[in-house]
């Protein structure tokens, strides 16, 4: 009895195999002889790089200044 299933299941699958086959060359005759895909991969647009605020020249700049501000503060009132 199992083996009649298993018989059944595998000409079931080769029967699948076979359709689907024949679908997909019907699909691709007009695409004889090219090898490939049969669907090309969407093409994604190249996306920049995010870039962290130490990458940035500007931000540098301001930080350095600002923390020469803060080690040197300016003095109004300079007595000798």
């Amino acid at each position: 009895m199992v083996l009649v299933f298993l018989v059944a299941f595998v000409g079931a699958a080769v029967i699948a195999l076979l359709m689907w086959r024949a679908m997909n060359t019907e699909r691709t005759s007009d695409r004889a002889g090219v090898p490939g895909p049969t669907r090309s991969a969407p093409v994604r647009p190249a996306q920049r790089r995010a870039t962290g605020p130490d990458d940035d020249p500007d931000f540098l700049r301001k930080l350095d200044e600002a923390v020469k501000r803060r080690e040197d503060p300016p003095r109004g009132d300079q007595q000798s």
